[in-house]
């Protein structure tokens, strides 16, 4: 129920109206920053997938994208955790054009979302 909630906030504090149709790609593109020493990584992961990202797991459990515009605005929902550690840091929806909307509080480490991964057109 909060997923859903959550998901029609962010559909409409986008660009995008509350009717566009999105659809879930098979991953995503995801970046991380080792905020001490600016080190950057790009992760790419499928949904489903969980990874390591610097000291975080990362769990990516779907991302979503315009249908009409599948190089815009990518949402993921992430699940982000310290490695070795049970309490989430981050459980939610992020946005690839607006990642400070809902982001990751962490004093060491950020990741974010940069794009969906889409098919390939035939």
């Amino acid at each position: 129920m909060m997923r859903a909630v959550l998901l029609s906030l962010l559909l409409v504090g986008t660009s995008a109206t509350a009717q566009q149709k999105v659809q879930s790609g098979p991953g995503a593109l995801l970046r991380g920053l080792d905020k001490v020493n600016g080190q950057t990584v790009d992760v790419e992961m499928q949904n489903g997938q969980t990874q390591s990202v610097f000291g975080l797991d990362v769990a990516l459990g779907d991302c979503r994208y315009p249908v009409d515009n599948p190089t815009g605005d990518a949402f993921a929902y992430l699940t982000i955790w310290d490695t070795g550690k049970a309490d989430q840091l981050f459980d939610g929806w992020m946005i690839a054009t607006s990642p400070a909307l809902n982001a990751l509080d962490h004093s060491r480490y950020d990741v974010w979302v940069i794009r969906c991964i889409t098919p390939s057109a035939d």
